[in-house]
């Protein structure tokens, strides 16, 4: 096994995601990512508000990150989801949408092929932060791959919110590939707002000086997860039993909201 340079892992694994399906990689400090926006603020938030509230088999607190004990490095990989592929975020009953599967694949083999190439250990990181997971948002931003935008999504420069995200932890620090200066909702008059049907980013919410930080939900402290939720669970409601190729029983065709994204005039 070759000696490889950090930088040298890190130009050949992006090299090696994107051959494999990614649009966009980037590397981020673990030891940054603990004081994230989200990372710090998540604890903070009321328990039934927060991501990650959800019970689970971790006894982690709601903000909590079970970060494996030799990670250094995340990895963050992005899949577009370009508006004429809606189906990729589809749920089939409890099955995995498309989108999520092809980032699986790709995670599944860079968790295979690291290990096999550098000698360096990876963990796949679960998609929910209660189930071993983190904040995939806070942690592309790091690395480079956009800003938060005011749809409380992360806007890319090439996709605008049009992507899907996952990571992987390794056991080496590799150069990080962010954060960077984009930021094209700083002069938007944030129609993605206005398009939410449920208003949830019609007032602040948190306060900078009550959570002691700026960089708050919705940029500015004005997204309701829990009015969010609601949308989803009418969405979830509302679905109804379909034929679908590739099952052998009609199954619950879950499509739900992507209105605030699609209001974004970034990466159309």
């Amino acid at each position: 096994m070759a000696n490889h340079s950090n930088e040298q892992m890190a130009d050949q694994i992006k090299e090696k995601a994107k051959s494999t399906g990614a649009d966009l990689v980037g590397f981020a400090r673990v030891e940054d990512l603990k004081n994230a926006p989200a990372f710090t603020f998540a604890p903070k938030m009321p328990f039934w508000e927060g991501v990650g509230s959800r019970d689970n088999e971790l006894g982690l607190k709601p903000g909590e990150v079970a970060w494996p004990d030799d990670a250094q490095s995340v990895i963050v990989i992005a899949v577009e989801h370009p508006e004429s592929k809606p189906e990729l975020d589809w749920w089939y009953g409890r099955k995995n949408p498309p989108g999520n599967q092809i980032l699986m694949d790709i995670i599944k083999t860079l968790c295979q092929w690291i290990p096999q190439t550098f000698g360096v250990g990876t963990f796949h990181l679960p998609y929910h932060v209660e189930k071993g997971g983190i904040y995939l948002k806070d942690a592309a931003v790091l690395a480079g791959l956009g800003c938060i935008g005011n749809n409380n999504m992360l806007v890319t420069p090439k996709y605008g919110p049009h992507i899907r995200l996952r990571a992987l932890t390794l056991d080496a620090l590799l150069p990080p590939s962010g954060p960077t200066d984009y930021d094209p909702c700083e002069t938007c008059d944030a129609p993605c707002r206005q398009a939410c049907p449920q208003g949830a980013f019609d007032e602040q919410l948190y306060i900078p000086e009550e959570y002691d930080q700026r960089q708050l939900p919705g940029r500015t402290g004005v997204f309701s997860r829990p009015t969010c939720n609601v949308q989803m669970t009418q969405d979830l409601d509302l679905a109804q039993e379909q034929v679908v190729q590739g099952f052998d029983a009609p199954v619950k065709l879950i499509k739900y909201c992507r209105r605030c994204e699609m209001a974004c005039p970034v990466g159309g």
